[in-house]
């Protein structure tokens, strides 16, 4: 028995013993095999390095599919054509969505010709944005040599710069400097191209384009002096311009859609009063500034025409403000009118509104009597309630004076005076005739706001679109006929999102491809 025990505890011994070198063995290999897995290349990269690489022939294809790749793209991205990201406040090389919607549901042919531009012109980029948004309109730069046609037809020679926009027998040229503007203080120049091209563009497919007259000798601005940025912001929005003088002309222009009145600094003489007055009883429509006066005139005639509106004379004085969030730079004559809701200033009445100099109180007759003369009155622009009005220029005081009326003053409102009621019988329409009346005419003038502004008070917040969209509503047209952009210095205006991928491409990447040629080169010497 106990040699059994003995033979049978050196078997389970010698068993232990078998065991013990194949659980080394087998826990070498599993070592073995993992070291051979890390060590395991990349087979794509191996192939790349030992079969391509090393045949030149080979590599010579990779180069050549690598290129073929590229032009590949190249070729697509500029087949696919997309809008340019323009990061400038003005947003000055891509469309507005104002153009953007006028030009929508044009459905004839239009071609917009650069004649002797480059395909890299900025201004041929953006024309070439319209036809994205409607294809009947197309952009090309042309020749005088490729396109003699054009040449002789438009009168250009060779060596010329010119820009042509044709649809049907109607056209548009613009010269280089059209789609320029100077500020004259600052010699900077400021770009109105889309402004140019959507005008030109609407212009030759509108079937009718609305006259504006000035009327002339009565005020001291003009379109020529004082009024000029207005002049081109309306050539702009399709408009013809001009001004006429009743006492040479005899009467206001059969054609003229809206006569302008600029503050009359003497009374209209019978001629013009009456011509004024046909005017007005044939329909048509007038738009008035009419700004402070320190002295009250007695002009007779003058007060007839706003007669005919329910409007009473002007008195001498100015509006001043005390309330602080109604004035601008604390200056109680730089005011802020309350915006009233209307068709004239429903794109206004959440913006920042505008600004006027030494505004004066319109005084209209009151409501029965209104009625009776068959006139309505809408107001535009209120003053607060906190604001006085100055009779004593005298007086170089803020705050406001005992005596001074105080409340809110009508400082703009259109009135519409029925001439002849509709004729259900007949079916004819009432004729009517509107006036749009502001108390301040600075306010769309080229004057600067302050000595140390070099701003024309017109492009202040939203007085250039004010005076527009009152004048589109007198012709019975939409306000936003073209683009209103701003037009000043190209300002960077990248978002938060953009700039960090704009950094994260300039910087970042770079800084990744040095880093990870960093640590190849430390792998690399460590293996040596």
């Amino acid at each position: 028995m106990k040699e059994k025990a003995e033979k049978e505890e050196t078997k389970k011994t010698k068993t232990k013993l078998d065991k013990k070198p194949k659980r080394q063995e087998n826990k070498a290999k599993k070592e073995t095999n993992k070291e051979n897995q890390e060590k395991k290349p990349n087979k794509f990269m191996e192939t790349i390095k030992k079969k391509w690489l090393i045949d030149g022939t080979k590599t010579a294809l990779l180069v050549a599919i690598i290129l073929l790749l590229f032009f590949a793209i190249n070729l697509g991205v500029k087949t696919w054509d997309p809008t340019p990201i323009d990061l400038s406040q003005e947003k000055l090389y891509t469309l507005t969505d104002a153009s953007k919607e006028k030009v929508k549901p044009i459905d004839q042919e239009v071609n917009i010709y650069f004649i002797g531009y480059s395909e890299n012109d900025s201004s041929l980029d953006l024309a070439k944005e319209y036809g994205k948004v409607n294809s009947k309109i197309k952009a090309e730069a042309v020749t005088v040599d490729n396109r003699p046609d054009l040449a002789q037809k438009y009168g250009f020679e060779s060596g010329n710069q010119g820009i042509i926009v044709e649809s049907g027998e109607r056209y548009k040229v613009l010269s280089a400097n059209d789609l320029v503007t100077y500020d004259t203080t600052t010699y900077e120049t400021i770009s109105i191209a889309e402004e140019r091209l959507t005008a030109a563009i609407l212009s030759t497919t509108t079937d009718k384009i609305p006259h504006v007259y000035f009327l002339s000798g009565y005020s001291s601005i003009s379109l020529d002096s004082g009024l000029q940025y207005l002049g081109m912001y309306l050539q702009n929005e399709i408009y013809e311009i001009g001004t006429v003088d009743v006492l040479t002309k005899g009467k206001i222009p059969d054609d003229c859609d809206t006569l302008v009145i600029n503050t009359p600094t003497k009374d209209f003489d019978d001629t013009t009063t009456n011509a004024i007055l046909d005017y007005i009883n044939s329909g048509k429509n007038i738009l008035w500034f009419n700004a402070a006066t320190t002295t009250k005139n007695e002009f007779t005639n003058v007060n007839k025409v706003l007669a005919t509106y329910g409007v009473n004379p002007f008195e001498s004085g100015a509006i001043r403000e005390t309330d602080a969030s109604k004035m601008v730079s604390n200056s109680p004559d730089l005011i802020m009118p309350e915006v009233q809701s209307n068709k004239i200033t429903k794109n206004l009445t959440n913006s920042n509104g505008v600004i006027m100099i030494n505004a004066t109180k319109i005084n209209t007759i009151d409501d029965e009597q209104l009625t009776e003369q068959k006139i309505t009155k809408t107001p535009l622009l209120q003053t607060s309630e906190k604001s006085y009005f100055r009779t004593n220029f005298n007086n170089a005081q803020d705050s406001k004076a005992e005596g001074e009326e105080e409340g809110s003053f009508l400082v703009g409102a259109e009135l519409v005076k029925t001439i002849t009621e509709a004729n259900e019988e007949t079916g004819e329409k009432a004729k009517t005739s509107s006036l749009v009346i502001y108390g301040e005419n600075y306010f769309i003038s080229d004057v600067q706001l302050t000595q140390s502004s070099q701003t024309p008070v017109i492009q202040y917040r939203q007085n250039k679109d004010l005076a527009i969209n009152s004048i589109a509503a007198l012709v019975d047209r939409e306000e936003d006929i073209t683009a209103r952009k701003s037009t000043g210095t190209v300002t960077y205006t990248a978002t938060e999102q953009q700039n960090q991928i704009i950094l994260a491409i300039i910087f970042g990447v770079p800084a990744i491809i040095i880093v990870i040629g960093i640590i190849v080169w430390i792998k690399r010497k460590r293996r040596r």
